[in-house]
């Protein structure tokens, strides 16, 4: 398939160059189509890194910014982004999905390799594909190279100037019995401690370098940190440290010794969890990007907001392990059970009145979770719908709508605030009346909220600082419902042919060695949307029917794929895993047929 041109508004990190894909022609090109409030797409970001590293002088990756949200559409917000998130190469804003839709994508994110001729080679869709993208790549240099159609060196990514402050994209902050400020600063790569006046910096945890390095305060480093907690006292004296940071892209736990400033790593190996279990020691389960910390009594230790398996653990300091809490992995918003519940993306912690309250920023929910009265605990929604439906609207919960919220706290009179970050705002949420307001809006981003002896400071990561909260604009917005632009595949009732596309990696084969490779599992938004073939088995191929009576949907498709090297003594393994949600449209004139790629060539007869 010849390589559709690529279309959209703005191109960052190009200097302000309009790139062409002919202009590109003997170049291996790598879209990645991606939206910045995606955990997955953030995943593949650091996957790439070492990629375009190793094939720097053939290769020019480019970010197709394909937005969920109405923010992130906003060239500004993905300038910020792309700061922050330290993203070196050239991005292309894509906010009307047209770009998307040329390629045919379904997933965010997805990967698509073109060839120096201009074909595209190679689709995956999902994170973990990194091996996979770098064979494929050694493979077309092979080959473009003994043809000579391969053009090396002349790089068009041009860098951006970065932001001079104190802070760099702060994401949440905690007071100390002391009345300092201790602030997680992300895209500084450490933690910022403040004076009580929240303005004077005392001193800083990490060198600013991005790593996973422990020890002392000034040599330690750490990799866009994300959330903070203060442990008990009493805790704090047993285990040697008074402060848990959840370092986001190191896939761990951090304790610091206040006293000391000693950093080290309390909980996960620094791998990101891909599958299996996420339950043990502390220091051998992997963990995947946890967002939030907070302690809880009722948990018995340190709550984990997962956010990139789309669940909560629980780390328990004194006995060093980790244990999940609530969610499945599957992404999604279902009450319940907490160990049958659905998250997407949890960020935000925090708690009140036996209730440990959480946002979850891909569904637009403020939710909590609480004692079932015996041996469990429960998942409750108070404002959020499901992955699509958004906005910035006030009044009854069941009708209120938020936009990616990343932080929430317990105000001092009971009700709940939310930094509702994509809204610019900070609303309000009051259990007892079960009505939710804006207090204030016009904020940069607003990922976290800290409360002080004397004020409401919220935690303003586009702007790099923390700002008191002034409440005496409060108003209620009543504003309109919004939904996720991602265009729907049309598809015709009745009985259809879902396939899932997976080829293993070059000198890579299904491992069927321990049982079935292959795993598909098939569900829908309304359930009524399907009729038949819900559930799991183990072919990527399934007969499902389509029911006439439901006019639009969500086809929820999770594939998995395990597969080892070939030939090898000591064969490396892999787990592809990849989770849709496709809007469908139910039309007579609809296809009778969906093709889902998660690793292969679509133009080589795979699909």
């Amino acid at each position: 398939m010849r390589a559709p041109e690529l279309a959209g508004t703005d191109w960052l990190n190009t200097g302000g160059r309009r790139l062409r894909l002919a202009d590109l022609r003997g170049k291996i090109v790598l879209l990645d189509f991606w939206t910045s409030g995606c955990i997955n797409c953030l995943h593949v970001l650091d996957e790439l890194r070492p990629i375009e590293e190793e094939f720097a002088d053939v290769l020019v990756t480019i970010g197709v910014h394909s937005p969920k949200f109405t923010h992130e559409g906003e060239c500004d917000a993905i300038a910020a982004a792309v700061e922050r998130y330290g993203v070196h190469h050239p991005v292309l804003n894509d906010p009307a999905m047209t770009t998307w839709q040329q390629y045919a994508v379904k997933a965010w994110p997805t990967l698509v390799l073109i060839d120096p001729e201009g074909y595209v080679v190679h689709v995956a869709a999902g994170e973990g594909h990194g091996e996979a993208v770098r064979r494929v790549l050694a493979e077309l240099v092979e080959t473009h190279d003994a043809k000579g159609t391969l053009r090396r060196g002349d790089s068009p990514y041009v860098a951006a100037e970065q932001a001079d402050t104190d802070l760099r994209y702060p994401a949440s902050a905690v007071v100390t019995a002391a009345g300092r400020l201790l602030v997680a600063d992300a895209a500084g790569h450490g933690v910022a401690e403040f004076a009580s006046d929240a303005e004077t910096v005392v001193r800083r945890f990490g060198s600013g370098e991005r790593g996973g390095r422990d020890g002392a305060f000034d040599v330690a480093t750490f990799a866009e940190p994300s959330g903070l907690t203060l442990l008990p006292e009493e805790v704090a004296n047993r285990v040697g440290y008074h402060l848990v940071v959840a370092d986001t892209a190191g896939h761990t736990l951090r304790g610091v010794d206040l006293s000391t400033g000693s950093v080290t790593t309390v909980a996960g190996t620094g791998t990101q969890w891909r599958d299996g279990d996420d339950s043990g020691k502390a220091l051998d389960v992997d963990l995947t990007s946890p967002w939030d910390v907070c302690w809880w009594d009722e948990a018995g230790g340190v709550v984990i907001a997962m956010a990139g398996n789309h669940t909560l653990g629980v780390f328990d300091p004194v006995e060093d392990t980790v244990r999940r809490l609530a969610g499945t992995t599957t992404e999604g918003l279902r009450d319940g059970a907490a160990g049958e519940a659905f998250l997407a993306q949890p960020s935000g912690l925090a708690v009140g009145r036996n209730r440990l309250w959480f946002v979850d920023a891909e569904t637009s929910a403020l939710r909590w979770i609480e004692s079932d009265g015996r041996d469990g605990f429960d998942v409750h929604t108070a404002v959020g719908v499901d992955l699509f439906q958004f906005g910035h609207r006030d009044g009854k919960a069941t009708q209120a709508l938020l936009q990616h919220p990343q932080g929430v706290a317990v105000l001092p009179d009971g009700t709940i605030g939310i930094a509702d970050t994509y809204n610019g705002a900070v609303r309000r949420y009051d259990p007892s009346s079960g009505e939710v307001s804006t207090l204030a809006a016009g904020f940069a981003e607003p990922a976290g909220l800290v409360v002080t002896d004397a004020d409401v400071l919220v935690v303003e990561t586009g702007a790099h600082r923390l700002t008191p909260l002034d409440t005496s604009g409060a108003d209620q917005v009543a504003g309109e419902a919004l939904e996720v632009r991602r265009p729907a595949t049309v598809l015709a009732s009745g009985a259809m042919q879902l396939e899932v596309v997976f080829t293993p990696p070059p000198g890579q084969k299904l491992d069927d060695r321990y049982g079935p490779s292959t795993r598909l599992e098939v569900s829908a938004s309304p359930p009524e949307l399907l009729v038949e073939g819900a559930g799991a088995d183990t072919d990527l191929s399934r007969m499902i029917r389509l029911s006439g009576d439901v006019t639009e949907g969500v086809l929820q498709v999770v594939a998995q794929a395990a597969s080892c090297d070939v030939d090898a003594e000591h064969p490396v393994c892999r787990v592809t895993r990849q989770d849709w949600g496709v809007p469908v449209r139910i039309e007579r004139s609809g296809e009778s047929g969906l093709s889902l790629v998660m690793s292969g060539n679509p133009g080589a007869g795979e699909a």
